[in-house]
């Protein structure tokens, strides 16, 4: 079993909970503003983008032929 006198004695080991803490709250908020950025602000993804280009590389090619 770890010794928790020899934990504590450095202490970066007490700023170990507070980084979990901050980088899951970090996620979660990402997570939760991801339908603000993506609906609301009505930005397409880069995929989005990406799949508009080749419809319209796809049209200018059907019209061409």
């Amino acid at each position: 079993m770890p010794d928790i006198e020899a934990m504590t004695e450095h202490p970066l080991w007490m700023l170990l909970p507070w980084a979990v803490f901050a980088v899951a709250a970090g996620v979660k908020f990402w997570h939760l503003t991801t339908a603000f950025r993506r609906h609301l602000l009505d930005t397409p993804t880069p995929s989005q983008r990406f799949r508009q280009s080749l419809e319209r590389i796809w049209q200018r090619d059907q019209k061409a032929a």
